[in-house]
C-alpha cells in the first residue's frame, strides 16, 4: 500500500495492529510494527509524517520502552543517511525531544547530541556546539561503555579548549580517571587527553603539570616505538621540569628524570638537566651561548620542540629559564655561604644589586631559602637562627663527644703506662 502511494492508509492499518500488540504487551511484535511505520515514512521520503509519527508513537499510552528504543535506534540510522541539512536537523530535533529524560534511550540521545554538535562545529558555531555537548552528563550513564564515555568527555574538553573556556575544561577533565588509559586499545584516547591537558596548562603556565603530561605521553607504547616521537616527548619533559619553580616535588622529578637511560641519546638535554642537579653555580651567558642554538635555533631535528619558539609565549618561557638559573645560583650560595655581601652576590649572578635583591626576596617569600638582609651594611645572612632547645641539644651532644674522647684518651694513656711498667 505504501509503495502504491497510500502511505497514510498503510500507517493506519499498522496503528490498529500496534494497539492490539501493545495492550497484549507483545514487545517483539510492537517493536517490529514501530520500526515498520518509520521505515515506510523514510522510504516514502515524507519527512513531516515521519517526525509526527515518531512523537505520536512514543507518547501512546502504556507504550513499551523496548519498542521505543528499537524505533529510536532505527531512526538514528537515518540521520547519517539524510544529506539535506534542514531535514536532518529537524529529525535530530524530533529524536532529541522524544528521548529527553528517558534513561532507556540515553545512549541514543547522547549520540544524536554529539552528531548535532559536529554539525554546529562544521557551520562555525563553536559556542553553540560546546553548549549543546555540555548538556550531556555521560559519566552518569550506566548503560554506556567506558570507552565511549571517555570519547564523549574528550569531545566536550576539545570544544571547551576551542572556545578558550579553560576553567570548564579543567572541571570536565576531572571526570576521567587516568587509570582507564592503562587498559588495552586506549592509546589514541590517552594521547588526545594529555594533549588537551597540555593546552590547558600552557594557558595556566603550570610547567610542572605540563612536564607530567609529557611524561605520560612518553610512557605510551606507540610513542616509545617511534624514535622521533619519544625524543620529542623526552625533550619536552626535560625543558618543562627545568622551567618549573623549585620545590620538593620538582626536585624529586628532576632527579628521577635524570636517571632515564634514554637521555644518553640526546646528550645536549642530558647535560642541561645535569647543570640543574649539580651543586655548582651556572653562568647565564655561557648557558645561553651553549644551548641557544639547540633550544631556539631553526634546526631540523628541533622543529618539533617549540618550547622556546620566537613567539610571545616562547620568549616568556626563555625569560623564565633565565629566572630558574638565577634561583638555582642563589640556592647554591645559601648552601655554601653563611654570609655574603650584596655586591659579591650580584657579581656571581651577573645581575644588578636591585635585581639580585628582588630574586632573593622572592625565594625567601616562597620559603625556598632562609635569608636576612642588612641593607645598611649590604650583607646577606643565610644562617637560620637556632631554637634554644636545638642549641642546648647541640651543646649537650658536643660535650658528650668531648667527654668520650677524654675518657678514651685517658684509657689509652693508662694502657701505655701499664705496658711501659711491665717492660
Amino acid at each position: 500500500m505504501a509503495q502504491d502511494g497510500r502511505l497514510q492508509e498503510a500507517i493506519d492499518n499498522l496503528l490498529s495492529l500496534e494497539k492490539q500488540t501493545r495492550t497484549a504487551s507483545d514487545m517483539a511484535s510492537t517493536s517490529r510494527i514501530l520500526v515498520a511505520i518509520v521505515k515506510m515514512c523514510y522510504d516514502a521520503k515524507d519527512w513531516d509524517v515521519l517526525n509526527e509519527n515518531i512523537v505520536f508513537l512514543s507518547k501512546r499510552r502504556s507504550q513499551l520502552k523496548q519498542a521505543v528504543t528499537k524505533m529510536v535506534q532505527e531512526c538514528y540510522t537515518y540521520v547519517s543517511q539524510i544529506t539535506d541539512l534542514p531535514i536532518k536537523l529537524r529529525l535530530i530535533d524530533t529524536l532529541r525531544t522524544v528521548t529527553a529524560g528517558k534513561i532507556y534511550v540515553e545512549i541514543e540521545r547522547a549520540r544524536l547530541t554529539k552528531h548535532l554538535a559536529m554539525i554546529k562545529e562544521e557551520a562555525g558555531e563553536l559556542k553553540d556546539a560546546a553548549a549543546i555537548l555540555q548538556e550531556l552528563q555521560v559519566e552518569t550513564y550506566g548503560s554506556m561503555e567506558k570507552k565511549e564515555k571517555v570519547e564523549f568527555i574528550l569531545e566536550q574538553m576539545r570544544l571547551c579548549v576551542a572556545i578558550k573556556d579553560y576553567i570548564r575544561t579543567q572541571i570536565i577533565s576531572k571526570k576521567i580517571n587516568t587509570k582507564f588509559f592503562q587498559g588495552e586499545n586506549t592509546e589514541d584516547l590517552k594521547l588526545k587527553y594529555y594533549n588537551l591537558m597540555i593546552q590547558v596548562d600552557l594557558h595556566e603556565g603550570s610547567y610542572l603539570s605540563i612536564c607530567k603530561h609529557y611524561r605520560a605521553i612518553y610512557d605510551t607504547p606507540c610513542i616509545e616505538a617511534d624514535t622521533t616521537k619519544w625524543q620529542q616527548a623526552l625533550k619536552s619533559v626535560v625543558l618543562y621540569v627545568i622551567l618549573a619553580p623549585y620545590d620538593n616535588e620538582q626536585s624529586d622529578l628532576v632527579h628521577r628524570i635524570s636517571q632515564d637511560k634514554k637521555l644518553e641519546e640526546i646528550p645536549k638535554y642530558r647535560d642541561l638537566l645535569k647543570l640543574f642537579t649539580t651543586m655548582e653555580l651556572m653562568r647565564w651567558c655561557s648557558l645561553e651561548e651553549d644551548y641557544s642554538q639547540e633550544l631556539r635555533g631553526e634546526l631540523a631535528e628541533n622543529a618539533c620542540t617549540d618550547v622556546f619558539s620566537n613567539t610571545e609565549e616562547g620568549n616568556k618561557r626563555w625569560k623564565d629559564l633565565k629566572n630558574r638559573v638565577v634561583e638555582h645560583n642563589i640556592r647554591i650560595m645559601a648552601k655554601y655561604y653563611t654570609r655574603i655581601t650584596m655586591k659579591r652576590m650580584a657579581e656571581l649572578l651577573d645581575l644588578s644589586i636591585n635585581e639580585s635583591e628582588e630574586f632573593l626576596s622572592n625565594l625567601v617569600v616562597n620559603k625556598t631559602i632562609y635569608a636576612k638582609v642588612d641593607r645598611l651594611a649590604g650583607i646577606i645572612n643565610f644562617q637560620r637562627p637556632k631554637d634554644p632547645n636545638d642549641i642546648l641539644n647541640d651543646w649537650s651532644h658536643k660535650l658528650n663527644s668531648l667527654m668520650s674522647l677524654v675518657n678514651k684518651t685517658t684509657h689509652l694513656i693508662a694502657k701505655e703506662e701499664m705496658i711501659h711498667n711491665l717492660q
